[in-house]
């Protein structure tokens, strides 16, 4: 996720999107072991639920208050809204509030966010009439201002919508390890956490809080910790191999504390959710079978897996729903990660095992995130594809409102995302990208979105999360194409490619068996004193499935069927187990 933020630093605040992947400058280098696609798929489904983040700072240079959520229609299209970020302090290890400056755009300072919050934002800030969400302006003796506010009359016109608080991101992660560490520190954060924000006791400040003035505005909480047990998040964060358990350990204690207070509340219900990395490396940190049992929704943060922080390119998609046989960290040493969508969805789902990584998360609680932000590049020449994987001079030079450079809102690329004569599409990654003769920039177009809907409907996910609501265009244009996709249902689904595809898959599979036949042929056509069956052309197998070939055994890692064992090297869905 963006960097916390607050006023005196809110427009620099999209420069630390980093997403699921970390620091991408250092996962780049580091890579992984290489992740095969994911098992057979499930049935198609239809729908999905909608989660958003809507940033604290989006009322500065934005100018993107609450009441645009409600007249851009967002607000009645979501289910979820996540108020992003609060943070943790140093001292206490509980939630608290304060108005101090975060410089999020610093990765050198290890103590960039270091008590810092923008109380001013939340409840001390007065909005006239005209940008009120009813109309109605603050006055001088209300209990609480400020979007809290502001988000209390959203839901009043919008009962369905849930409003949820999270807590981290890129820059407010420090602590988390210090307040997970026993249960005594857990017990406290949480506690604190909603005796603040549920309950609504927040501290008096600027003239506005108290016992109960916020109450009833958030519906639970949303955990934005970056990373567990990984040196990958930003400069400073405190970590510990002792992470790995206390955050199970912590999200339990968050859904224990919530459920106690939805009980007590007429039963309400109490929402628990996380944003949760896309890297082998960092998910290899987090008990994947055992989170699923406190998260409602576990937000994938499917982004920034590539982007002008590699300075000089070579250009390449930020995040690519499979991972392209074009892309050059195709080069990187056996045994290194490619970075995509399939790989980190099926690492939760299923597994990896070259990190450990047991799988076990519910499909139904996964949310795929959607950049709503663009990543580029200048200095880029055509090369045989239209600026694809060249090499580039630098970042692409700062946008208007965002004014970072090699990042930009899509409002501020105007002309040349969905432009015919600009917009390019990937089939083996299933991505677009944008190019004007000088520019590459990597983001969502109207086929990735729906490719990646598919992909959520084939494989059972269970909707869909955008990052960040304040990049928006006032006719809220990709949010709108991403709500459609969603509520929408796949043609057909097929078979997760065994490499990735040409060719966008369209024809949907038969039911694949769950064991190989049982009457192959037994004698391999190689020769070789083999006593498993042997493989046949004609059989469909799933990862686990053995089988003997020209004098080899070989172990299937994924769903296949006319895939010829031998064929396809070391990165195909066979494994060579050696000689019979």
């Amino acid at each position: 996720m963006a960097a916390a933020a607050s006023a005196a630093v809110a427009l620099g605040a999209v420069t630390a999107l980093v997403g699921g992947l970390g620091t991408a400058q250092a996962d780049t280098a580091k890579g992984a072991a290489a992740k095969p696609a994911a098992a057979a798929p499930a049935a198609a489904s239809s729908g999905g639920v909608k989660i958003a983040y809507y940033d604290q700072w989006s009322v500065y240079g934005n100018a993107y208050y609450p009441k645009n959520l409600d007249t851009s229609g967002v607000a009645g299209k979501l289910d979820i809204l996540n108020y992003s970020f609060e943070n943790i302090d140093p001292t206490n290890l509980t939630c608290f509030e304060a108005t101090k400056a975060s410089d999020s755009t610093n990765e050198s300072d290890p103590n960039a966010g270091d008590g810092a919050g923008d109380a001013f934002a939340d409840y001390q800030k007065s909005f006239g009439a005209d940008i009120s969400v009813d109309g109605v302006g603050d006055v001088y003796n209300q209990p609480i201002v400020g979007n809290f506010n502001q988000l209390k009359k959203l839901k009043a016109k919008h009962p369905n919508l849930k409003i949820i608080a999270s807590i981290g991101g890129w820059t407010y992660s420090k602590f988390f390890s210090d307040a997970a560490a026993t249960d005594a520190s857990r017990k406290k954060l949480v506690s604190s956490c909603i005796d603040m924000f549920i309950k609504g006791n927040l501290p008096v400040q600027g003239g506005y809080g108290g016992p109960g003035s916020a109450a009833g505005i958030f519906d639970g909480f949303d955990i934005d910790w970056e990373y567990p047990g990984s040196p990958g998040g930003h400069t400073g964060n405190h970590y510990s191999p002792n992470d790995k358990a206390n955050y199970t350990k912590l999200l339990a204690e968050f859904r224990t504390e919530l459920n106690a207070y939805g009980s007590a509340n007429g039963g309400k219900k109490m929402y628990l959710t996380a944003a949760l990395p896309a890297g082998q490396d960092k998910i290899s940190q987090i008990e994947t079978d055992k989170v699923g049992a406190y998260l409602d929704y576990a937000n994938i943060m499917t982004y920034d897996m590539h982007g002008a922080f590699e300075t000089n390119g070579p250009t390449n998609f930020q995040d690519p729903l499979y991972q392209s046989p074009s892309d050059p960290s195709n080069a990187i040493p056996p045994g290194t990660e490619k970075y995509s969508t399939d790989h980190a969805i099926s690492a939760w789902t299923t597994g990896d095992p070259a990190y450990g990584i047991p799988g076990g998360f519910p499909a139904s609680k996964i949310t795929m995130g959607y950049p709503l932000y663009y990543r580029g590049w200048t200095g880029v020449a055509a090369g045989s594809n239209h600026g694809l994987y060249q090499p580039a001079s630098g970042p692409a030079p700062a946008r208007g409102i965002s004014q970072v450079a090699g990042t930009a809102y899509y409002k501020e690329l105007t002309g040349l995302v969905d432009n015919p004569s600009t917009t390019f599409y990937d089939p083996s990654s299933q991505t677009n990208w944008f190019y004007n003769g000088t520019e590459f920039w990597t983001g969502l177009g109207a086929q990735a979105i729906q490719a990646k809907a598919d992909y959520a409907h084939c494989h059972g996910l269970g909707g869909s999360m955008m990052y960040s609501l304040l990049d928006l265009d006032p006719g809220a244009t990709l949010f709108n194409k991403i709500v459609t996709a969603t509520n929408g249902s796949a043609p057909g689904c097929t078979a997760p490619p065994t490499t990735p595809p040409t060719t966008p898959p369209t024809t949907p599979p038969t039911t694949p068996p769950t064991t190989p036949p049982t009457t192959p042929p037994t004698t391999p056509p190689g020769g070789g004193t083999c006593t498993l069956p042997s493989w046949s052309a004609s059989a469909v197998y799933v990862g686990g499935n053995t089988v003997s070939w020209k004098g080899h055994n070989w172990l299937a890692k994924w769903w296949t069927t006319n895939e010829e064992p031998g064929t396809t090297g070391q990165w195909g869905v066979w494994q060579d187990n050696g000689a019979c």
